[in-house]
């Protein structure tokens, strides 16, 4: 006898079918699967067993080939169980299979028949709802509020492998993503903890990190130890713009693939601000594994990307971000194929200007030599250095600015030009992809981006003085366009691109 099952798996942020067929038939007792198995869905063998024997069922003494099909395709997981022992249940008829070819079933079982949830059901949902939007999906019930994110899903969730069999039966009703409490418009999380008021001085550092919020462009803090660098960067989310919902399921899923969306709050509503350590290696950063999956640079998407002491990091990690910063999106080629994983985020980095950490500090001398300053400023390349859209130096506070009464700006009052930044950018490029003035390419630049020849000739003479590349006139353009839109102007001014302009001479006064 023979039985097939519907199920699916994630590869990358992609969903890929999966049909589970199950043979039962005379011969010595064996349990094999087939298809291009990993371990651990070779070890479904035992826990289907236990399984169907503990929620009451008879387990056949028989040949049991169980083949996932296509068979070229890498099956990874637990996520097989819940199909290969419906597959056996119905091959042996102790349950109907009128309706089984209805329904799409993922799920991990424990011994006792507990369903287990998970990883990857926003993914498997999405692509179900899009492709075969007349099937049902069979999720564990604490996935179910991940499933139950997309819009118009059929799904169902079950906590046990009785209530598989009371449903398919006709005994029993599951519970359904629909009759969930509707909480997807629900308010982010506040995170007025952080809160730039809370921060004296450092206004010109306050502008640059306001620019580059309103127009997703990366940035780079220098300054000597203890000036605020870190101190600035956590607030930079406290400005950014709320997640909108398309980016909050985008957020959501690259979550859910790695197994770390939260199942009580299964949705990503806040920008994500990531940290990693600089002893992190190339894979934790971009992402990777022998079968890939996704790193800091796909968590922070839609978020920050936060690169403390930035030198400290190896070699190979930093030049490993070129990719991700010019395109978006990350690319990890491994013998299991080839996945991509979006990578949209801010990069926020911060270093000292020498290794000592004092030159040109005002209250301490610097004790490096010319060439160990050399040495430590060498360890950023070029190319990376081009990528970064402002530089800008962090001073150290003086005492007149501890003891001023002046009260700071808060981050609401900065992040409410922000948004309006935002929202004129949207209508920009309303129909084109683009989500902000970051995100252009360079033929969009003439459309978007048009300077009268005043201004042009103030671009020319920066690049001829400043030996800026192609790709930093580019930027410096870009930035112009972000100011712009903080100022309400329609038109890039030559004041803009003046300001814009003096956030790229550190990188050329100190490389």
């Amino acid at each position: 006898m023979l039985s097939i099952i519907n199920s699916c798996c994630c590869l990358g942020m992609e969903t890929h079918y999966v049909r589970v067929e199950v043979d039962v038939s005379r011969g010595l007792p064996a349990f094999n699967i087939v298809g291009l198995p990993d371990a651990a869905v070779r070890e479904a063998t035992e826990r289907v067993r236990g399984a169907i024997r503990n929620a009451g069922f008879e387990f056949p003494i028989k040949r049991i080939t169980v083949n996932l099909a296509p068979a070229d395709l890498r099956k990874e997981g637990s996520l097989f169980d819940l199909p290969i022992a419906v597959g056996i249940l119905a091959t042996t008829k102790q349950i109907p299979s009128t309706k089984i070819p209805q329904h799409f079933f993922v799920g991990e079982l424990s011994l006792d028949g507990t369903i287990c949830p998970v990883p990857g059901i926003l993914s498997m949902a999405a692509g179900i709802c899009q492709e075969h939007p007349d099937k049902t999906f069979i999720v564990p019930q604490e996935n179910l509020k991940e499933a139950s994110l997309i819009k118009g899903i059929r799904a169902y969730g079950a906590a046990h492998l009785r209530d598989i069999i009371s449903y398919l039966i006709g005994d029993k009703e599951l519970p359904a993503a629909a009759d969930l409490p509707e909480f997807r418009l629900e308010p982010a999380d506040s995170v007025d903890h952080l809160d730039f008021a809370n921060v004296k001085g450092q206004q010109r550092v306050k502008r640059a990190l306001e620019i580059a919020a309103a127009g997703g462009h990366n940035i780079l803090m220098i300054g000597p130890p203890g000036t605020g660098k870190t101190l600035l960067a956590k607030r930079l989310p406290s400005i950014l713009p709320p997640l909108s919902w398309e980016e909050c399921l985008e957020v959501s899923r690259i979550y859910s693939v790695a197994g770390l969306l939260p199942k009580a709050r299964p949705v990503i509503k806040t920008r994500p601000f990531r940290t990693p350590h600089h002893t992190a290696s190339a894979v934790s950063i971009i992402g990777g594994g022998r079968v890939p999956r996704p790193g800091e640079v796909s968590f922070a998407t839609h978020g920050v990307l936060f690169l403390d002491e930035l030198p400290e990091f190896h070699r190979d990690v930093l030049e490993s971000l070129r990719q991700p910063l010019e395109e978006g999106e990350v690319t990890v080629t491994r013998a299991a194929g080839a996945f991509s994983y979006p990578a949209r985020f801010i990069l926020a980095a911060s270093m000292n200007p020498c290794h000592c950490g004092y030159l040109g500090d005002s209250q301490h001398e610097c004790i490096c030599t010319p060439y160990q300053i050399q040495r430590y400023r060498s360890r950023i390349s070029g190319p990376i250095m081009d990528r970064i859209d402002l530089h800008v130096e962090v001073r150290r506070l003086e005492l007149k600015d501890l003891k001023a009464e002046k009260k700071e700006e808060s981050s609401k009052d900065i992040r409410n030009r922000v948004i309006k930044s935002r929202q004129s950018q949207q209508k920009r490029f309303l129909g084109t992809g683009i989500n902000c003035n970051a995100e252009m390419q360079n033929h969009h630049l003439s459309r978007y981006c048009p300077l009268d020849n005043d201004t042009k000739e103030l671009l020319y003479q920066a690049f001829h003085r400043l030996n800026l590349s192609m790709r930093a006139l580019d930027r410096v353009v870009k930035i112009a366009r972000t100011i712009a839109d903080l100022s309400g102007t329609a038109k890039i001014e030559q004041i803009h691109l003046a300001e814009a302009i003096q956030y790229r001479c550190l990188d050329r006064s100190l490389w």
